[in-house]
């Protein structure tokens, strides 16, 4: 009897054990996966001020829409939280999409060497942070079901396990870019 108890008790044991370690690596894989993301954004913001520069070359009189880059960059840069760095990021991406619509009207621009590379650079940082974004979404997917379901929701709440903020657009975001001269 008192080695049944005690089996029950070892299998308790390492079921908790279990749920507890599988809440710290899912939690470990999102700190892993903004991180990745951060470094995506990182390599993004460096990025911008040279495609700023080199486009400013061309089209001088597009002022409006430099400042809104460089207002919207340092915003992003700023941002400290996953809710917040997803606004940022996302009114600086349709500021950049307003920078490449005022390109398209520059054949001279879009024929210059300098430019097409950092356009390419730009677009293969941009499939990364999306990349990037999918995992942290899905990793926090994830966590967050874990967190919410039964039994580990108990265990969870014991040891102040929270639900992570997706990252996420807005319906704006979506909206196609409109650029008038």
């Amino acid at each position: 009897m008192i080695l049944a108890f005690l089996v029950i008790l070892v299998v308790i044991a390492v079921v908790l054990i279990g749920m507890y370690n599988s809440l710290v690596q899912l939690r470990i894989r999102c700190d892993s996966a903004w991180s990745d993301i951060d470094v995506q954004l990182k390599r993004r913001h460096d990025l911008i001020p040279n495609l700023v520069e080199t486009v400013k070359g061309y089209a001088s009189h597009e002022k409006g829409t430099f400042e809104n880059i460089a207002k919207f960059r340092s915003q992003a840069m700023q941002a400290t939280t996953p809710e917040g760095k997803a606004v940022a990021e996302n009114q600086l991406t349709g500021a950049l999409k307003s920078l490449f619509a005022v390109a398209e009207n520059y054949p001279e621009l879009k024929a210059s060497e300098q430019f097409t590379q950092l356009q390419g650079s730009l677009s293969q940082t941009e499939d990364s942070i999306q990349n990037a974004r999918r995992y942290y979404n899905a990793v926090v997917r994830d966590l967050n079901t874990k967190i919410q379901s039964f039994p580990t929701n108990i265990l969870a709440g014991m040891f102040n396990f929270t639900a992570r903020q997706f990252f996420e657009t807005t319906e704006t975001d979506r909206e196609p870019v409109q650029v008038k001269f």
